[in-house]
């Protein structure tokens, strides 16, 4: 690899399996600033129900794109590599190490592949071909996707008729701009890489990530997830997307009357562990990341000097402490 490439760590995995505090610790044993990649910390105020990290926690590890924008305003992939990678040149010009910390593959995938997919959003194309799905059900989602095959066989191939948001993307860009999804995924690999990248997957097995998520939630709620989502409901007139967040959505229908409490605090599990599985698939298609399950090492220090040991292995500017102890969260 080029040595003039910026360096940059990522850390990443499904939602609650614990890479925020494993970034955070792991950050520790070096000079190292942490890059948010969450679709939904985004948003300013929204702080329990996104499980933002700890203010207190973020005075020990600066922390960069977190609450950057008002629930009301949408934000795209597009806007974020933009911010991502000025913040990565920002940070290595401190000398320190970039560390993109989250769950959003697109947001991830954007900064690290030269992401070329246009940002050109049409809400009447796009929500033309969404309510023709949403009306005719199973039926008017094979259509959309039949009619994907006959423009872009091959990228039609790649995803499920069910897929309704990556085939109306599909569909939207041929619309506007003439090309398929395929040739800009041709473009995109013929472009090298704008880093020099490591990246590091958080996972655990199955159920016990889902006690995990299941705990988490409960704990949101003892945190006042309820009362922040009522202040908020208030305060803001939610956007498309910060309206679709988990926790959020589900007590917006509990305050509305349409389901009890319980009801909604289950729909949030059930549809975080939802989430967790989707995050899961996209993730592991790539076979670049190293995967780290802290539960099968003796002691989570051990984990995390295992990462440190392949870090100083992949990178030449990073200088370590290895006196360090970590926090425990």
């Amino acid at each position: 690899m080029s040595k003039n490439r910026e360096e940059l760590l990522v850390i990443l995995g499904p939602t609650a399996s614990g890479k925020t505090s494993f970034s955070v610790n792991l950050s520790k044993y070096f000079q190292a600033e942490i890059i948010s990649a969450d679709s939904m910390q985004v948003y300013r105020d929204m702080d329990i129900g996104t499980d933002k990290i700890d203010k207190e926690l973020q005075k020990l590890i600066p922390h960069h794109l977190l609450d950057i924008i008002s629930p009301e305003e949408e934000f795209s992939v597009a806007e974020y590599k933009e911010k991502a990678r000025k913040k990565i040149a920002e940070i290595s010009s401190r000398d320190n190490i970039p560390v993109m910390v989250g769950g959003t593959g697109l947001y991830i995938r954007s900064v690290l592949e030269n992401y070329t997919l246009p940002d050109l959003p049409d809400d009447k194309i796009r929500n033309k071909l969404k309510d023709f799905a949403d009306r005719r059900g199973e039926k008017g989602r094979k259509m959309l996707h039949a009619r994907l095959r006959g423009i872009d066989p091959a990228y039609a191939r790649k995803i499920h008729h069910n897929d309704v948001k990556r085939v109306t993307r599909a569909l939207e860009v041929f619309y506007l701009t003439g090309k398929t999804r395929t040739y800009y995924g041709y473009l995109q690999s013929k472009m090298p890489p704008p880093y020099r990248d490591l990246k590091l997957g958080i996972w655990r097995k199955r159920q016990k990530l889902y006690d995990r998520i299941d705990s988490r939630v409960e704990e949101m709620f003892d945190e006042g997830l309820l009362e922040e989502v009522k202040t908020l409901r208030e305060k803001y007139n939610f956007s498309k997307t910060a309206g679709q967040a988990l926790g959020y959505k589900e007590l917006f229908s509990f305050l509305e009357g349409e389901i009890n409490l319980d009801e909604a605090k289950e729909l949030i599990k059930k549809r975080t562990r939802r989430l967790a599985k989707k995050q899961i698939s996209f993730f592991k298609r790539d076979k670049d990341i190293v995967w780290f399950n802290p539960d099968d090492w003796q002691s989570y220090e051990d984990c995390l000097l295992e990462a440190v040991n392949l870090i100083s292995k992949s990178f030449d500017s990073v200088e370590f402490n290895f006196k360090l102890k970590h926090a425990g969260i």
